[in-house]
């Protein structure tokens, strides 16, 4: 199973307030790489965010993972 790209760049910018230019950018990072950064949050912050991206790939049936790591 794969992601569609524009519903990867739809949750860059609905989740992470990517322009679409960044947020494409981002995008074909993570597709050519496999893994990319969507931005630097405190600790509760990312975590809220991790949580919003999974239930929302979820509810849209889309295997996106959204992880977070201490930098």
């Amino acid at each position: 199973d794969y992601t569609p790209m524009e519903f990867v760049v739809h949750v860059l910018e609905r989740f992470f307030n990517k322009g679409r230019e960044e947020a494409t950018r981002i995008m074909l990072h993570v597709h050519q790489k496999g893994v990319g950064v969507c931005g630097v949050f405190t600790y509760e912050v990312a975590e809220t965010k991790v949580t919003q991206v999974m239930d929302f790939a979820r509810n849209h049936q889309h295997p996106l993972q959204c992880t977070m790591e201490k930098e």
